[in-house]
């Protein structure tokens, strides 16, 4: 069974500068129960909402079996973490996802690859070891809301 396991929904970046300098700290309340996400703007409250360079990849979603344990999306700065659904593999499909409040579908665009932030944040190595797992960058075709727990979840090509 597929689930949501975390959502993040960030106003602010928090990789400013060079990794050595480590992140900002986190805004409180990143880590939400559910996101409200909008059809070709993004998560509503995110700092990439509405973004026109950001439009094709205001959503990322990354699987939590890339991650090594402890490993969150405080540290990937991703919006969606889920569990038993192989994301990284769907670049250029459509994921519909449905936590109950009825279906999302989000245009799979392409990877989100994992820069040299991952190191600083989850650990050394992890940027290599996240190459080829980072997640994807989708664009939101449907406005609808995103709760963490179980997930119904279809896959068209």
């Amino acid at each position: 069974m597929a689930e949501i396991v975390e959502l993040l929904s960030s106003p602010s970046h928090r990789y400013v500068g060079r990794p050595a300098d480590g992140p900002l700290p986190a805004s409180a309340g990143e880590l939400v129960g559910e996101i409200r996400i909008r059809a070709g703007l993004g998560v509503v409250g995110d700092r990439y909402f509405g973004r026109p360079a950001h439009r094709e990849a205001s959503v990322t979603v990354i699987a939590r079996e890339s991650l090594p344990d402890g490993a969150g999306l405080t540290q990937v700065r991703r919006n969606i973490m889920v569990a038993g659904i192989a994301v990284d593999e769907l670049v250029g499909a459509e994921l519909t996802l449905d936590s109950g409040d009825g279906p999302v579908r989000l245009r799979v665009r392409r990877a989100a690859h994992p820069c040299a932030w991952m190191d600083a944040t989850i650990g050394p190595g992890a940027w290599k070891a996240l190459r080829g797992k980072g997640g994807v960058r989708c664009e939101p075709l449907d406005d609808g809301v995103l709760r963490v727990g179980p997930v119904a979840f279809t896959v068209s090509r």
